[in-house]
């Protein structure tokens, strides 16, 4: 017994200590942001021609915002005859006809912009650019998902870095057009301008490789191809053709006081198969692309930074069972003092949890003026972090084991307000078994917190409670937004609804 209470603990610290080392390179990060951050990045010069750009525009059963994103895209500030658009849509529902007729609408009112359909989704979203990149006209080519908005300034607030001729690719900073919709979006917003703000300028800043985010950037088209093209061997072809590229010796640029608004996805299932696939699609990044990096001539810091940037998401599996050893662990060390728990388990909060919080609040500060609300948000960004460990745990064991897996897109339903309702519009994402694993955590943990107030264990509880809540929040959740709810929430509207989204864009 004793020789299992000591393996239960070895484990459980071992776990937390790996943990601990991602959490101070959250720290490292902060102090490369900072250190940084106010160095000013300016354009070599400015075209005295403007060139031509092609704008590509991939899509998959998007009835919701093609319309908007095409518009958007059509109201750039840049002369006409230089803008070159491929509309490139694999849909297979009414988006077809959606897009196909604003296409027309455009090109009647003389834009140069074209609409591409394939039979097949052979390489999804990298298939799609590939294939368009093909009949590209442009010499740079912008990239912008369905859900973006792009505002009319991007081309010309962009475009001038490309007069230096070793510069590959520009990325703007990420918007969200409705943050404050739930506590779904606005935890999302915070994670995601986390990674916007702090890694990509510690990154970009100090001379680190960092990534095109597939979407509000745009690319020199000869840097592509020098790189190899779009990759269909991962899902995550932006990631991966970002350090192909940077290993060739190009330049990328970062400007995050540009930001394009975005939707975030508003249904939970939407946002766990988001975040399955950018986690699958990094560590299969990973595996493909690390060996290369270690064998190449780029400096030690950047092959480190490239190190805890794309394995990353390996801490969801630990993640998995350091929920399950909490428990036993609790139970073991139900005697220890308050001065054994300071000395042992505060430097690994600090490293582990404490760089977390800090990390998403410096993020806030910089981008906004009433940034102290994040504070009463920090539970939920750590509980929800939690929450995520099943889902992207499993993401990362098929990318281990090579399971190859469709792109399955995010769905987005043209929400911009609190005022707007996305339960009764189709595309829900599907709820799978993880979602019945997050369930029976959360179960676990209900009684873990239990037991710790009958064992009077308190300073575990707030700690235990996250867990508890994040497991809880995202099973509730993700088994009640699917197809049944919006058969229960129609009623006898249902044939109307289904008649109306068949009308959906027409007009």
């Amino acid at each position: 017994m004793v020789e299992i209470k000591t393996l239960v603990l070895i484990l459980y610290f071992s776990i937390l200590a790996i943990l601990s080392v991602y959490g101070f390179h959250r720290y490292f990060l902060l102090y490369l942001f900072l250190k940084n951050k106010n160095k000013d990045i300016k354009p070599k010069s400015y075209f005295k021609k403007l060139p031509t750009v092609t704008i590509q525009l991939p899509i998959y059963n998007e009835m919701y915002v093609v319309r908007r994103l095409v518009d958007a895209v059509c109201r750039l500030d840049y002369p006409k005859e230089l803008i070159d658009i491929q509309v490139l849509d694999d849909s297979i529902d009414e988006s077809q006809e959606i897009a196909k007729n604003r296409v027309e609408f455009y090109r009647e009112k003389g834009f140069n912009i074209k609409y591409f359909h394939r039979e097949n989704r052979r390489g999804f979203k990298a298939g799609a650019l590939e294939e368009g990149l093909k009949e590209s006209e442009g010499e740079f080519v912008a990239i912008f998902d369905a859900d973006f908005i792009p505002t009319p300034d991007f081309l010309k607030s962009t475009i001038h870095y490309f007069t230096d001729d070793l510069v590959a690719m520009v990325q703007a900073r990420w918007g969200h057009i409705n943050r404050d919709y739930s506590l779904l979006t606005k935890v999302q917003s915070i994670f995601l301008d986390g990674h916007f703000m702090i890694e990509h300028i510690a990154r970009n800043r100090s001379g680190r490789f960092f990534n095109f985010n597939g979407t509000a950037g745009i690319w020199r088209k000869v840097a592509i191809y020098q790189a190899g093209g779009w990759g269909v061997d991962t899902l995550a072809e932006d990631l991966d053709l970002s350090y192909r590229t940077q290993l060739l010796g190009w330049k990328f640029i970062y400007l995050p006081e540009f930001s394009v608004p975005a939707e975030l996805p508003v249904d939970m299932n939407g946002f766990k198969s988001q975040q399955f696939r950018w986690a699958k699609g990094s560590i299969q990044t990973a595996k493909k692309i690390l060996p290369v990096i270690l064998k190449s001539r780029i400096s030690f810091w950047q092959k480190l930074e490239a190190f805890f940037h794309l394995t990353g998401n390996l801490t969801f599996l630990l993640m998995a069972p350091l929920s399950l050893l909490v428990m036993p662990t609790v139970i073991i060390r139900k005697g220890l003092g308050w001065s054994d728990m300071i000395a042992i388990d505060f430097p690994l909060f600090m490293f582990a949890t404490a760089s977390f919080s800090l990390f998403y609040l410096v993020s806030q500060k910089e981008i906004y003026t009433d940034w102290e609300d994040t504070f009463k948000y920090l539970p939920f960004l750590m509980s929800l972090g939690i929450g995520l460990a099943i889902n992207n745990a499993w993401a990362v064991l098929e990318a281990l084991m090579d399971k190859k897996s469709e792109f399955v897109r995010t769905p987005k339903y043209g929400i911009e307000s609190q005022k707007e309702n996305w339960l009764m519009k189709k595309y829900r994402a599907k709820k799978n078994f993880i979602s019945y694993i997050e369930l029976l955590m959360g179960i676990y943990f209900t009684f873990t917190v239990i037991l710790a107030f009958k064992e009077g264990i308190y300073m575990t509880i707030p700690f235990l409670l996250l867990f508890q809540s994040g497991y809880l929040y995202m099973a509730f959740y993700s088994l009640i937004q699917n197809e049944k709810i919006s058969e229960f929430f129609l009623g006898d509207r249902k044939e109307e609804y289904v008649k109306s989204s068949k009308n959906f864009g027409k007009k």
